[in-house]
């Protein structure tokens, strides 16, 4: 029998030319559709929110005066120009939100995907076959650049479907232009993703060494937008080439060609440093040694910690950040607010009634809650996956009850929920006291602890959902978080039915500090999260492990 009657074809789609890009697009797939849906809806409310709020060119004009002579909101978000038009005011707030948040997707999506799996022993799995450590790296690529595709289509559909409103008035191609905008900061800080991937012993490191470039092309963007003089330092940074697009105002595409360059360049580093390092090793040397250190160990509640500390770290300093940002810009929109008659209706709508800092902060606030509910939902995820990833087994097996470290697993979650809510009320103070805006520390801080509640009930619906169908746990999570948000902001614009907005977990949240927290309603948050984390826990203590 000759030699190629033994060559058996790959199965049907799996050809090793394609299999690492099939599963690594396939494991970030979720993600991106699920921000493209968010980005789509900022550009949605963005549009539909300032059409609806300034509906006379006087009331228009006052924005712009307002908003575009502030320094500290131009340092932060960008510079604002046109705002007395539909499509400035549009590309203004979504391009200086979203580049940023796509940066943050990127850079945590590709450290996952890349050496998060690496980490995992997957990549071993994969590279004992018929691909080469480089072929692996370019088809990891290029599964990230098809996620980078979902994202930007999503994204893309949603905005060219607002555009047409005949109140928008934004047509098809620069619709799509302001959807590749706003999805450059994510496709950049993929490719850094990569990279660093390439360069750190593991994932945490990878991240921090992507979170590093990021923040000095913010302060680099930030100091070019705080002064006329120094707008020269935008091409010093990529968050810089990303405002230089101008979508909907002044277009300028030959913006794109640093950011396409950079990650050309990018590319080309990752494939060659995957080639030239061995699996699990990195190419700067991991010369860190330091000596064993068994605290927390003594049992898996604070294993649990252990395992959680850097994420929550990174997601508490991003909380921080936010509030302090909200704090700080909030006088300059109050002022807007006050002279706004549409702007005060349209916030009252979203239970904030009045005007002025705590008005604007008591609305602004729904983005922090988003924030306080992705920390539940990733909490769920990394439960699930210690179990997929065969972790939890070792535990088990010891004098460890399944009760015990899924209660320790739940207390740690709810205690790292607790801490950030706080965070973001003392950061939202902070920014709020440094433009004499007249808030108290004590209302912020129960601002920020209101946080809290529709988080908790997040973390127990998908406790429940673990304990029932442990494999649909993430997806029940993010599922009742994109709904609720999307209800909350849709339904705040279009004055949906009460029946609607009740499905909301945020919507049952007082628009803390503009009023007063609804300490009963949220103590019936807290104990419906409870019960359902209780009835997942007797599920779980039942039901056999689930493999991946």
């Amino acid at each position: 029998m000759g030699e190629s009657a033994i060559v058996t074809p790959a199965p049907s789609g799996r050809w090793p030319r394609t299999v690492v890009a099939r599963e690594t697009a396939r494991r970030g797939v979720r993600s991106a559709v699920l921000w493209g849906v968010i980005f789509g809806v900022y550009v949605t409310e963005s549009a539909t929110g300032y059409e609806g709020a300034y509906k006379t060119s006087g009331q228009r004009h006052a924005l712009a005066q307002t908003l575009g002579s502030d320094v500290g909101i131009s340092a932060i978000i960008g510079p604002a120009s046109h705002l007395d038009t539909v499509a400035g005011f549009v590309a203004w707030r979504t391009l200086g939100v979203l580049t940023v948040v796509g940066a943050v997707w990127g850079l945590l999506a590709a450290t996952r995907l890349l050496r998060g799996e690496e980490d995992a022993g997957r990549w071993e799995l994969l590279l004992a076959g018929r691909t080469t450590r480089r072929g692996g790296a370019a088809q990891a690529l290029t599964g990230l650049a098809g996620c980078a595709l979902v994202l930007w289509a999503i994204t893309a559909v949603i905005a060219v479907a607002v555009g047409r409103s005949s109140s928008v008035h934004i047509d098809g191609r620069s619709a799509l232009f302001l959807a590749v905008a706003d999805v450059s900061g994510a496709a950049v800080f993929l490719a850094v993703g990569a990279l660093t991937s390439q360069l750190a012993p593991t994932r945490r490191q990878a991240a921090s060494y992507a979170g590093g470039v990021l923040g000095v092309a913010y302060a680099l963007r930030m100091v070019a937008d705080s002064g006329a003089g120094l707008a020269w330092l935008r091409w010093a940074s990529p968050l810089g080439w990303v405002e230089e697009l101008h979508p909907l105002t002044a277009p300028r595409p030959v913006a794109l060609v640093p950011i396409v360059g950079l990650i050309a360049i990018l590319t080309v580093l990752t494939v060659q440093l995957a080639g030239g390092r061995d699996l699990g090793a990195s190419t700067i040397p991991d010369r860190s040694r330091p000596p064993t250190r068994t605290m927390l160990l003594s049992g898996p509640t604070g294993l649990t910690v252990r395992l959680v500390r850097p994420v929550v770290i990174g997601w508490v300093v991003a909380i921080a950040l936010a509030g302090l940002m909200l704090g700080l810009i909030a006088k300059a929109a109050g002022r807007a607010l006050t002279g706004s008659t549409a702007m005060r209706k349209l916030v009252s709508d979203f239970g904030a009634h009045g005007a002025g800092a705590t008005t604007y902060l008591g609305v602004a606030f729904l983005m922090v809650a988003l924030l306080l509910a992705l920390i539940a939902a990733g909490q769920v995820g990394a439960a699930r996956g210690e179990e997929a990833e065969g972790k939890l087994d070792h535990l088990l097996v010891r004098p460890v009850s399944r009760t015990s470290w899924l209660a320790g697993r739940l207390s740690v979650a709810t205690g790292a929920l607790v801490i950030a809510g706080a965070v973001a009320g003392v950061t939202g103070w902070l920014g709020a006291a440094s433009q004499d805006s007249g808030i108290g520390l004590t209302n912020m801080v129960a601002a920020g602890l209101n946080l809290v509640p529709p988080a908790v009930l997040i973390l127990g619906v998908g406790t429940l959902a673990f304990g029932i169908r442990p494999r649909a746990a993430s997806g029940a999570c993010y599922a009742v978080l994109a709904w609720s948000f999307l209800v909350e902001l849709i339904g705040g614009i279009v004055n949906a039915s009460h029946w609607l907005l009740d499905t909301s977990v945020f919507h049952q949240m007082a628009a803390a500090p503009a009023v007063a927290p609804d300490w009963t309603t949220n103590a019936v948050l807290v104990a419906l999260g409870v019960a359902a984390a209780a009835i997942g826990g007797i599920v779980f203590r039942f039901r056999d492990l689930a493999g991946a």
